[in-house]
């Protein structure tokens, strides 16, 4: 076995790998960018090392920085992880003609199946069934549009070099090719540094099945059963099961199939055999290769109880693969994954950086529930990596039980200071589509309507509830803060002696919506709630709301008014407070302005400035700027491209309008609201009086 080994990577996917490393009783070797100088994964390896700034290319994809850390530190082997330098097969040469042993497939793997187009044709000559599309070295845009129709739309336009959902994109019609392709190569070319494309037939109802193989340098061959994402967004895997639903006698041809694929690539170690199933003929047909361990690999560890992380080490230091009788291989039971990620489904699951302030994982328990993460309270989400906080793994001796324990395993788990999808995917579990496992890769877009809400102002209701909830809080504080037994006369809970005690807030939500309440205390934990209206008087909007404690869960309320009932989670810092409301299944994150109450005539100057231009929904980069100054653009045309936690978002103009300034530049960084371009007035007028 090796000595040490070096782990090229960081976030739960190096904390994961050295669980492994040190239960072998090897040393672990580590590396961290700037922006991950007091991250978990830095902390967790016997050594860790400094490579950079905070930037992937500067960092964790600069081969010498690497190599100088292993020759010092001594390591003897080298894992990727995933991303990264996963699937580099010059790294892989790097590492060999150092001496060092790289946990993974050979270079000359790695080279075959990292090109799709390479990949299909040693398919088709292996017989494993290969979509209809065109592979070929002709890049030229008029002949791929023309291998395109004879292929016929829908087509899917994929990076030939590509991976992680990047470099794809859906092209229904001529109509919007261009456009797609640009996209596509722009996406590509960041990605990979190639920017060739090809050309797929696409599958109107399609599910993703993939296959975990394993191969060691004896000549053995294994398939540790299949898993099913098919639930996506973007292309990117949402929520992950094993095994999946399909019939039995086609999981089994898979399974051959995906063996008969490592075989003909003489391929050594872990790899997943990526298949497209067709649910409206029932086949299926090889999509890619990928040469590495993947995201999803514990559900497969969960049905198995192998560690997969150990089988790597174990077949990269020489050894035969533990079993090497494929009907010996364990299946047991079903096993779910939920990657919880910083975004915003409701906006179009734009990524979300910040702090994390209150994290609360589900509790853990063997071959029950685990949670795969790196991010601890306080951690900061930042705009250079991706924004998955965790994986969220589950075991159950049935799918429906391991569905009931993944649903209140996220009902227990708790982020405070962005917003998550932990909610969301609450909802796609009660789905009835999911829970009767008949659902494609369209399951969001199927499902939209339970799924996901359009963003919308908060209502004056449930805004007053929100005060509501405020007041009472920061009375609860301040009661933390004193003795009990201060007289009244010494008390800040809004006690007074001949006048009612009514206190003015200013809400302001997650949409930078502002909204003046008035707060009445009653008695012992009940409230009125009042908003002024346009005429200057108070009209109310909450009478006698009571606050629980829940007897359980000190940190969880209970807000009861006369037609509803609310659960609030909440929590202290030492500079301010923050209260996260669930209401209707969705957090409301509000905070309180108290110093200051805004007019109606300030909330019309609002909205009227943000009509005259466009703003980064997301920190980022400016990846595209398709308009200059002068332009007459219509409502929905795309206006900038930025880039951020290796998403693409495309900000697209409001409203019919003319160009007055572009203030976005390719390639500059910009912060989240940050104008991009702006429209002349006289334009935005004249539209709104016709």
């Amino acid at each position: 076995m090796f000595n040490k080994i070096l782990i090229a990577n960081r976030g739960e996917i190096a904390c994961r790998i050295a669980r492994t490393v040190h239960r072998l009783g090897i040393r672990t070797v580590g590396v961290y960018s700037e922006a991950d100088k007091f991250s978990q994964h830095a902390s967790t390896m016997y050594q860790s090392f400094l490579v950079g700034p905070p930037a992937p290319t500067d960092s964790y994809l600069k081969i010498p920085h690497l190599l100088e850390v292993a020759k010092y530190t001594r390591a003897s082997a080298v894992h990727p992880g995933y991303g990264f330098l996963s699937e580099n097969a010059n790294f892989v040469d790097v590492l060999e003609s150092k001496g060092l042993t790289f946990i993974g497939p050979p270079a000359d793997a790695i080279r075959k199946m990292g090109s799709k187009s390479e990949s299909k044709k040693i398919m088709i000559a292996a017989g494993v069934p290969v979509l209809a599309g065109y592979h070929g070295d002709n890049q030229d845009p008029a002949h791929l549009l023309a291998e395109a129709r004879k292929i016929g739309f829908p087509v899917m336009l994929k990076a030939v070099l590509g991976g992680g959902g990047k470099g794809m994109r859906i092209v229904h019609g001529e109509a919007e090719w261009a456009d797609q392709l640009d996209a596509a190569k722009r996406e590509a070319m960041k990605s990979f540094a190639d920017d060739n494309m090809l050309v797929e037939k696409y599958i109107e109802r399609p599910r993703h099945i993939e296959m975990q193989i394993f191969g060691d340098t004896h000549g053995n061959y294994l398939h540790l059963h299949e898993r099913d994402c098919t639930v996506q967004r973007r292309h990117q895997k949402v929520i992950e099961e094993a095994p999946s639903g399909i019939p039995q006698s086609l999981r089994d041809q898979m399974g051959q199939a995906a063996v008969a694929a490592a075989q003909a690539v003489g391929y050594v170690n872990a790899g997943t055999v990526e298949f497209i199933f067709d649910c409206d003929t029932d086949k299926y047909y090889f999509m890619e290769m990928n040469t590495r361990l993947q995201v999803e690999h514990p559900v497969t560890e969960m049905i198995t109880g192998l560690d997969l992380v150990e089988w790597q080490i174990r077949v990269a230091a020489g050894q035969p693969l533990p079993i090497l009788d494929q009907s010996k291989v364990p299946l047991r039971g079903h096993s779910l994954e939920a990657r919880i990620y910083a975004e915003d489904p409701d906006k179009g699951f734009l990524p979300q950086s910040g702090v994390v302030r209150v994290l609360r994982e589900p509790a853990q328990s063997p071959g029950v529930c685990r949670v795969d993460s790196a991010v601890r309270e306080g951690d900061e989400i930042t705009t250079h990596y991706d924004p998955m906080v965790s994986k969220l793994i589950v075991h159950g001796e049935t799918r429906a039980q391991a569905i009931e324990r993944l649903d209140q395993a996220l009902e227990d788990y708790k982020v405070v200071g962005l917003p998550t999808n932990i909610k969301f995917l609450r909802r796609a579990l009660a789905v009835p589509a999911f829970q009767g496992g008949a659902f494609t890769t369209a399951f969001i877009e199927e499902n939209e309507a339970q799924l996901l809400r359009e963003a919308r102002r908060l209502s004056i209701y449930r805004k007053g509830t929100v005060a509501v909830v405020k007041v009472f809080l920061e009375t609860l504080k301040m009661r933390s803060k004193r003795r009990s037994h201060l007289d009244p006369w010494e008390r800040r809970d809004m006690f007074r002696a001949n006048h009612k005690a009514m206190r003015p807030l200013t809400l302001v939500d997650d949409e930078d919506n502002e909204m003046p309440v008035y707060v009445e205390y009653l008695k012992e934990n009940t409230f009125n709630a009042y908003h002024k209206d346009e005429s200057g008087f108070l009209t109310s909007i909450l009478l006698n709301a009571e606050i629980e404690v829940h007897p359980e869960r000190p940190d969880d309320l209970v807000v009861r008014t006369e037609s509803e009932t609310y659960k609030v989670d909440y929590y202290f810092d030492k500079d301010d407070m923050v209260t996260q409301l669930d209401y209707e299944g969705s957090p409301l994150n509000i905070t309180v302005k108290p110093k200051r109450l805004i007019t109606e005539d300030d909330v019309s100057q609002t909205a009227g400035a943000r009509a005259s231009f466009v703003a980064s929904p997301m920190p980022g980069r400016v990846a595209k700027v398709f308009v200059q100054a002068g332009d007459s653009v219509k409502k929905g045309q795309n206006l900038v491209a930025v880039e951020s936690m290796k998403m693409e978002y495309f900000v697209k103009a409001t409203h019919d309008a003319v160009v007055g300034q572009v203030k976005a530049e390719e390639g500059a960084t910009v912060q989240m609201k940050q104008q991009l371009v702006t429209f002349k007035v006289e334009a935005t007028s004249q539209k709104d009086s016709a």
